[in-house]
């Protein structure tokens, strides 16, 4: 009785993975009502994470009280360099939280109702440079700008 040949399909785990897209990040996001999906891809995520650290004050969240930012306590106090080094601090120890960025540029100003922060952001998969400016308003918030 002959034997029956059979091949083996190789093992290659690269050629049986799901095609990659472009996106090296990827998450989810209820707030951005003018995002179709729910998905966001890398700087936007990326910024999300950072606009949800800044905007909560610093002891706010349960479980974790180094989350957060000391801005919002700030935002009365008019801009003397004391107040602009415990900023800078609180925005590098906030941007070195995060792995998947690091600050290169830092500058803080102060207008009537608060402080504006432009901030140099240097992606680490890509060394992609983004600039974002965060304007901390006594009166509407955090607002953010992607330049």
């Amino acid at each position: 009785m002959p034997y029956k040949n059979f091949t083996i399909p190789s093992a290659n785990p690269i050629q049986d993975q799901a095609p990659q897209t472009s996106q090296f990040y990827v998450g989810f996001s209820t707030i951005d009502s003018t995002n179709t999906g729910s998905k966001l891809y890398d700087f936007d995520l990326i910024k999300q994470d950072l606009i949800n650290n800044f905007n909560t004050k610093r002891g706010e969240r349960v479980m974790n009280p180094t989350y957060g930012s000391i801005i919002w306590e700030l935002l009365f106090e008019p801009l003397t360099p004391d107040v602009q080094d415990q900023i800078r601090q609180d925005v590098m120890n906030i941007c070195n939280s995060d792995p998947r960025i690091y600050p290169t540029q830092i500058d803080i100003s102060e207008y009537p109702q608060g402080y504006l922060i432009e901030l140099t952001l240097v992606l680490n998969y890509n060394n992609q440079s983004v600039n974002l400016a965060l304007a901390f308003d006594q009166e509407v918030g955090l607002v953010t700008q992607q330049q």
